[in-house]
């Protein structure tokens, strides 16, 4: 074969294999030809002009990215770190080729300012009670300011919260002071109960003696039930009132 006409075929072959590619599903082509964006292409096979279009490859898989621990003073003046997890995407891959130079680095940064922007600008309290509302405003915040790089950000949620030690000490100190308050409020209010319930009853067997001799045998009963115990109790006088009547009635006669 002519060294020239093989030559010549395995350069048409490299313009062939250069001028076809292949994206997968969740893949788009920014395509530049001699220096000017004309769009993005893609899924499937695409064909490009050789030595005149470039591809640069995105993927539109959600990107899960973590915060790396920021130190942040709060509104109250505690000194804490903290961290959060972002999960983003990109929606248009012609922006975050053309209109930011790395959309990763750029998402990080901005992600890791706005956290430490945000956790100052509230007390440890809130930021420890109320994260779902703080969450969904560092969500906000990122995803408007990255809206101009065809980034869209879908959730931000903070991961941990790490408190210097004597801070976690006062605040086991305080939440053990809150719930020995509680137990004895609960044991107060059973006090108060229980001293309703006596009051009832006293007022029963005031109404009804006969209650208070039922009550004096069930008593009987349970002492009795001890066995290795020796109980001397005196016996009131009433029990016999019924016999003494009926011996009255019959020396009358």
């Amino acid at each position: 074969m002519n060294p020239l006409l093989y030559a010549a075929l395995i350069f048409l072959i490299f313009l062939l294999m250069s001028a076809i590619r292949i994206l997968k599903e969740y893949e788009r082509g920014v395509i530049f030809r001699l220096g000017r964006v004309i769009g993005s292409k893609g899924p499937g096979i695409i064909f490009l002009i050789p030595l005149i279009d470039k591809m640069v490859k995105v993927s539109l898989r959600t990107v899960v990215m973590d915060v790396p621990p920021q130190d942040v003073i709060t509104k109250d003046n505690v000194s804490i770190q903290i961290n959060a997890v972002l999960y983003f995407r990109v929606v248009d891959p012609v922006k975050s080729v053309i209109d930011v130079e790395n959309f990763l680095f750029a998402t990080s940064q901005l992600s890791q300012t706005t956290l430490r922007s945000i956790a100052g600008q509230v007390e440890l309290d809130e930021l420890l009670m109320d994260r779902d509302r703080i969450n969904h405003q560092l969500q906000e915040i990122i995803d408007t300011h990255s809206d101009p790089w065809g980034i869209k950000v879908s959730l931000v949620e903070i991961k941990h919260i790490d408190l210097p030690e004597e801070m976690k000490r006062a605040m086991a100190k305080q939440a053990e002071a809150e719930r020995e308050r509680r137990a004895k409020i609960i044991a107060a209010e059973g006090e108060f109960q229980a001293a309703g319930k006596l009051t009832d009853a006293a007022k029963k067997i005031d109404e009804s003696p006969s209650a208070l001799q039922l009550r004096f045998l069930q008593t009987l009963v349970e002492v009795g039930a001890e066995k290795n115990t020796t109980t001397v109790f005196p016996l009131p006088l009433e029990l016999f009132a019924p016999f003494m009547e009926k011996l009255r009635n019959i020396a009358n006669k």
